[in-house]
């Protein structure tokens, strides 16, 4: 059975601000690459933790 932990939920909220910033207009485009970058790495973690539970 999976458990949402802490980290899970941490995790998510990072993603939710990080998405948000993206969709800031007044965020520069070099800025929004390191964002979509963040994203990306963070779902990898996010899909590791589930192959892992």
């Amino acid at each position: 059975m999976n458990q949402y932990t802490c980290t899970d939920y941490r995790l998510e909220m990072i993603l939710l601000g990080l998405n948000r910033k993206l969709n800031d207009p007044h965020v520069d485009p070099e800025e929004k690459d390191a964002i979509r970058r963040e994203i990306l790495r963070i779902e990898e973690e996010m899909d590791r933790r589930a192959d892992a539970a």
